[in-house]
């Protein structure tokens, strides 16, 4: 199946379209982990978000469903309570391989932006990225459309254009 992957420029066209209040940063370094992201950004780990796609697959129906959940920093997202939410057992429940990512969300996986997806999706943010921010004025990290564009935003704006469920699943 061919698709065409979004550029940063892609991410920037929504941020105008949809007047969302956030700052596309560019060319800030290669930045494949959290840690490398917040050096690059000179910010803490836990102010870095993560926009991660998951698979469940649920009785009676023949295709799993994606969901996307942000989480935070190096936290790990507990697969059990994601399963919980829908229902299932936790074995249900896999991380969507990177070709996935990208033929759902239209973004590499790396620089997965929080939001301006390829499909409308079902969104999860982790409960413990209120907390972190709490001490950070609000401010977030997320994918920019690459592993070298962060954006920056405030978790209000996050939730804001997301309409995301709030759910505590890391």
């Amino acid at each position: 199946m061919e698709f065409v992957l979004r550029t940063p420029d892609d991410l920037q066209r929504f941020l105008v379209e949809r007047e969302i209040r956030a700052e596309l940063l560019r060319d800030i370094g290669h930045t494949p982990t959290v840690p490398a992201a917040a050096r690059a950004l000179g910010v803490e780990p836990e102010q870095i978000i993560k926009t991660l796609l998951f698979l469940v697959e649920r009785p009676g129906q023949t295709e799993p469903a994606p969901v996307v959940v942000i989480s935070h920093g190096e936290r790990r997202v507990d697969k059990a309570k994601l399963a919980e939410r829908f229902g299932v057992g936790k074995k249900r429940v896999t991380l969507a391989p990177a070709e996935t990512v990208a033929m759902l969300l239209g973004y590499p996986a790396g620089g997965v932006p929080p939001f301006g997806h390829a499909n409308a999706l079902p969104v999860i943010v982790d409960a413990s990225i209120q907390e972190a921010v709490e001490r950070h004025g609000g401010v977030i990290f997320g994918g920019g459309g690459d592993d070298r564009t962060m954006m920056r935003l405030t978790l209000a704006e996050l939730l804001r254009v997301t309409n995301a469920e709030v759910l505590a699943v890391s």
